[in-house]
């Protein structure tokens, strides 16, 4: 489960050869959700609410970024890095 990203806290992770749709996984503390990368929309779990402004903030930010992260690991490839939110 590799990490691509790091900040405030929140840990952004991709996992190798997962199921669409393309998403990525968030974990804050004991909470954990799934984001798809089209569009932001929750999958699945939950975060708090401060937590999760601050994942949609950086989603907007890297969705391309996102896309190319899950295309590589779909691929058994290592997803690489995208920048933390400052």
């Amino acid at each position: 489960m590799p990490e691509i990203s790091r900040f405030l806290g929140i840990v952004i992770r991709i996992y190798f050869d997962d199921h669409p749709p393309p998403h990525f996984h968030a974990k804050y503390g004991e909470y954990e959700a799934k984001i798809n990368i089209a569009n932001g929309e929750v999958i699945a779990g939950k975060l708090p609410r401060r937590a999760m402004s601050h994942v949609w903030e950086w989603w907007e930010l890297h969705q391309v970024g996102l896309a190319e992260c899950w295309d590589r690991a779909a691929r058994q490839e290592q997803p690489g890095n995208i920048e933390p939110l400052e």
